[in-house]
C-alpha cells in the first residue's frame, strides 16, 4: 500500500529512476511513482508561498495497458492533469514505469483503474489536486487535431548565438501600444536535468498588454536550447520573465512538449481567467 503523502519520505534525485537501467515491472507498483518538489526550482525565480500565477499540467499517456477479468489486454489513453500548486512533479520516466506495471494485472471495470491512478498520482503529487480520465482508442481518436494558435514568429530572421535563458531579451516594442494577441513559436527545445536528453515542444502565449518585442521573444524561446530543466520548472521561468520584462496585464503561457516514452507534458500557467483545453497538436 503506497503510504499516504504526510508520511512519506521525500524523493531525492538520486533515488530517480532518470538515467538509470531499470526493469519493467511484473506487479502493480505505485512505490515507483517519483514526486519531486516545486519549491527549489520557484526559489531560483524568486517565488513565494503566494504564486503570482494559476495553472496546471497536462499529461497525454499512450502506452497504458492492462488485462481485463478474463486476462484480455485492454489498451487506453490516459489523460491526467496536475493542478499548479500541487507541492510535487511528477517525474516522467518513474510515471512510464508506474503504468508499465499494470500491464499484467487484472481488472474488472475502467472505473477501477482510473480511480486507482488518480489516488497514486495524488499522493505522489503531495495529496492535492490530480485529475485522471481514461479513453478508449475510439474516444481518443476524436481529440482535436489543431496548428499552434496565434501568429507564429519563427520565421524572423534573426542572428542568435545564446542557448541559456535569459530574460534582457525580452523587451516591449517600440510601439508600446496595448494589444490582446496570442504567438508562438515550434522551437522550443529544453534538456532533461539529469541525462541532457532534448524536449522538443511549441510555446504559446497569450497576453494582453502593451506589445511584446517578437525578435526579443523568440530569441528568449531559442535560449532555452542548452537549458536543462523540467517541463514545469521551464514554463514557469517563462512566464515570471516575461511578465516581468513586459508587464501585461494578462498573460498565459502554455509549452505543448512533443511525447517521449508514451508521454507527452502540457504545462500552462496564467493569471487570468481563460479556456485551457487538451488539444493535439501536429507534431504530438
Amino acid at each position: 500500500m503506497l503510504l499516504p503523502a504526510s508520511l512519506r519520505k521525500p524523493w531525492t534525485m538520486s533515488e530517480s529512476p532518470l538515467g538509470k537501467h531499470s526493469d519493467y515491472p511484473e506487479r502493480y507498483a505505485p512505490e515507483l511513482l517519483h514526486g519531486i518538489p516545486r519549491l527549489e526550482g520557484r526559489r531560483e525565480l524568486g517565488l513565494g508561498d503566494e504564486l503570482p500565477f494559476f495553472g496546471g499540467d497536462v499529461w497525454n499517456a499512450y502506452e497504458l495497458s492492462w488485462l481485463d477479468e478474463r486476462g484480455k489486454p485492454v489498451v487506453a489513453v490516459g489523460e491526467f492533469g496536475v493542478v499548479a500548486d500541487s507541492p510535487n512533479i511528477i517525474e516522467s520516466k518513474s510515471l512510464k514505469l508506474y503504468l508499465g506495471s499494470l500491464n499484467g494485472m487484472r481488472y474488472a471495470h475502467w472505473d477501477e483503474v482510473e480511480q486507482m491512478i488518480r489516488m497514486d498520482l495524488r499522493e505522489a503529487c503531495g495529496g492535492k489536486g490530480v485529475g485522471a480520465a481514461l479513453k478508449s482508442i475510439e474516444e481518443a481518436e476524436s481529440r482535436e487535431l489543431i496548428k499552434p494558435p496565434g501568429v507564429c514568429i519563427d520565421g524572423l530572421k534573426l542572428e542568435i548565438d545564446a542557448y541559456e535563458p535569459d530574460a534582457n531579451f525580452l523587451r516591449v516594442a517600440e510601439d508600446d501600444s496595448e494589444v490582446e494577441e496570442t504567438l508562438h513559436s515550434n522551437l522550443l527545445r529544453s534538456l532533461c536535468p539529469v541525462t541532457a536528453q532534448p524536449d522538443w515542444g511549441t510555446v504559446v502565449i497569450r497576453y494582453k498588454g502593451p506589445r511584446i518585442d517578437r525578435e526579443g521573444l523568440l530569441r528568449y524561446v531559442v535560449s532555452f536550447r542548452d537549458h536543462q530543466g523540467f517541463h514545469e520548472h521551464c514554463v514557469e521561468r517563462m512566464w515570471v520573465d516575461v511578465m516581468g520584462r513586459c508587464q501585461p496585464s494578462e498573460l498565459m503561457l502554455q509549452a505543448h512538449y512533443l511525447r517521449r516514452g508514451g508521454l507527452d507534458i502540457n504545462p500552462f500557467r496564467t493569471n487570468c481567467q481563460t479556456l485551457v483545453t487538451n488539444p493535439k497538436l501536429l507534431r504530438q
